[in-house]
């Protein structure tokens, strides 16, 4: 099938545009924009600024991808949004690119389902098989593990990070790091428990759910010290992938700044975007 693209779309000169793409209706395309192949693009979307789309998407129609970030510190320069392959996203979907500050580059994976009026905010990093529900929002340089699970409304503070298989609630307030299997929910939101359904849908085994369950009960419900705890999990079940997982992340986020632990990679993520962003558009 040749690529097809309607005569009412405004395609700038210079944007690589893959084989077999459909570009619907009134859709405007920047000059610095990479389409892969198969990709399918409705009405009125508009893609922008240093893009690059994978193969086989779905952008349903008005969306807005690669737009400048939404900070004050961004001084035009030409930083990046990445989105991989088989992602959907659905109407009025804004992707924000990164800012020098944060690294550089917002990133997309692949198998990702972002619903209507989703928002990801400069610097965020999404990984594979993600699903936003409708108006969810992400703020600066959030990091989404796989196969989490963000229902609709919920909302994540800036250097926030939501753990994989990670099941969010409607209209949850994500002020701290949520940690990987865990289903968070409320306002103020906390931990309910671990999320048997997506482990059970991500092809765990019966052995390593009931570890978690058992890891809940001594973190959560116990009353002991956190760090003894988690020193204890770690010590009597060497060998299991996911309690080291859910260990290294509640450490992770007890060392980090306000229970955010990309609040202290600030400095890395600024010499990132340095060497990506300043680095590469100086005079050779």
């Amino acid at each position: 099938m040749a690529t097809k693209i309607h005569p009412t779309a405004v395609i700038a000169a210079g944007a690589e545009i893959g084989v077999d793409v459909e570009i619907g209706p009134y859709s405007v395309v920047g000059s610095t924009v990479v389409i892969g192949d198969r990709t399918r693009i409705g009405p009125q979307v508009v893609l922008d600024g240093t893009t690059r789309i994978g193969q086989d998407n779905l952008i349903v129609g008005q969306a807005n991808l690669g737009g400048p970030p939404q900070d004050l510190s961004y001084k035009n320069e030409p930083t990046q949004l990445e989105i991989g392959d088989r992602n959907t996203i659905r109407e009025f979907v804004t992707i924000n690119r990164g800012t020098v500050k944060g690294g550089g580059c917002t990133k997309i994976g692949n198998d990702c389902l972002l619903m209507a009026c989703c928002h990801v905010a400069h610097d965020c990093e999404l990984a594979d098989k993600i699903i936003m529900g409708n108006n969810a929002l992400l703020a600066g340089h959030v990091k989404v593990e796989r196969q989490a699970n963000i229902s609709g409304g919920a909302a994540a503070h800036h250097f926030v990070t939501i753990g994989a298989f990670a099941y969010v609630g409607g209209m949850t307030r994500m002020v701290q790091d949520v940690p990987p299997f865990v289903i968070l929910e409320g306002h103020p939101s906390r931990v309910r428990g671990i999320n048997v359904i997506g482990l059970q849908r991500g092809g765990f085994e019966s052995e390593e759910i009931e570890r978690l369950r058992t890891a809940f009960r001594r973190i959560w419900r116990s009353g002991s010290p956190r760090k003894r705890t988690l020193q204890e999990l770690q010590r009597e079940m060497q060998g299991s992938d996911v309690i080291a997982h859910l260990v290294k992340s509640l450490e992770n986020t007890e060392s980090g700044n306000k229970g955010r632990y990309r609040e202290i990679l600030r400095e890395d993520f600024l010499r990132m975007g340095q060497e990506r962003i300043l680095a590469g558009a100086r005079p050779r």
